[in-house]
């Protein structure tokens, strides 16, 4: 999405720049989790009023994956404890949000507490945070007001062209939707095999697991992203052999109470790894490099309409 009116909204003096734009002063690139950062909340609720905005839209959520690039560590919980259900409910593309919430999930990105996301209201307003206390503002108004007060809190409110963070409106994404002509596929698969394993990713970074027979409904999250892979082998012992010392991808287990959990694995901490896979009634290793990450169907559940729009990249 694009607006008229972008500001990049920061704690950094732009005056200690070098040529190259890179800040050298020397404020500090974590949030103070005091009054800069409840300047940089109010920043949000002055241009949203200025805006005419009451409620926005969540794209493209996220949580830490195996590798986090916040100025400070991860949180449990992502941050989002008290915002949204353990098991984030309600944290998906496409999700409505109020003004309040919205602030709130500035904060957690401010933090770097593991959770991520653009919030949006349509073409009209946008907030992007950055992971180096740089946050991007954009709206279909001046909001003269909001940069007045916003820069007599200490803020610096620079006019840009656009956000960094913007999503490439070109993609690629995945397009296909899970549609009929989806879920005969998965159905033929699994008449032929018997048992198939589907990774369902409502947030980025963060995957649900289901083991489909033949008749096995399950209860999807909205624009979840749907990976369909082989199933798991109850040969345990035999997954963990074949791991390469090179291999770095993903292990999922099934437990002996049937929850299915997932990890990111490295194929040279054995000892590690055999811990984790003790126990275990089925296994299966999936690398995450490209050119190895072959799931065997891949769709984006749409919305009612029967339209993707969630932004899951190829």
């Amino acid at each position: 999405m694009s607006t008229p009116y972008v500001h990049r909204i920061t704690k950094f003096d732009p005056a200690d720049r070098d040529n190259r734009g890179a800040y050298c002063g020397s404020e500090d690139v974590s949030s103070d989790r005091g009054p800069v950062e409840a300047a940089y909340l109010a920043a949000v609720t002055a241009f949203a009023e200025d805006t005419g905005v009451t409620l926005l839209t969540v794209r493209d959520p996220a949580v830490s994956g195996f590798v986090h690039f916040g100025a400070a560590p991860p949180v449990d919980g992502h941050g989002l404890h008290g915002l949204f259900p353990p098991d984030l409910a309600g944290y998906h593309d496409g999700a409505q949000i109020t003004l309040d919430v919205g602030r709130e999930l500035v904060r957690v990105m401010l933090r770097d507490n593991g959770a991520w996301c653009r919030l949006e209201a349509g073409d009209r307003f946008f907030v992007h945070v950055g992971h180096d206390q740089y946050m991007y503002i954009g709206s279909d108004q001046p909001c003269g007001h909001a940069v007045a007060l916003t820069t007599a809190s200490g803020l610096f409110v620079e006019p840009l062209d656009g956000s960094p963070y913007a999503p490439d409106g070109d993609g690629p994404y995945e397009s296909r939707p899970a549609d009929m002509a989806f879920w005969a596929e998965v159905a033929a698969l699994v008449a032929r095999r018997g048992r198939i394993l589907l990774e369902e990713q409502i947030v980025g970074n963060h995957s649900r697991w289901h083991r489909l027979t033949a008749g096995t409904v399950p209860d999807l999250g909205p624009r979840a992203l749907l990976n369909v892979w082989p199933d798991l082998s109850t040969d345990v012992p035999a997954v963990l052999r074949t791991m390469s010392p090179d291999f770095a991808g993903w292990a999922i287990l099934e437990h002996a109470d049937g929850h299915i959990q997932s990890f990111h694995a490295d194929g040279d901490d054995r000892a590690a790894l055999a811990e984790a896979f003790a126990g275990a009634r089925a296994a299966i290793l999936l690398p995450h490099t490209t050119d190895d990450h072959n799931p065997l169907l891949v769709a984006v559940r749409p919305d009612d309409d029967g339209i993707v729009r969630a932004r899951w990249p190829i």
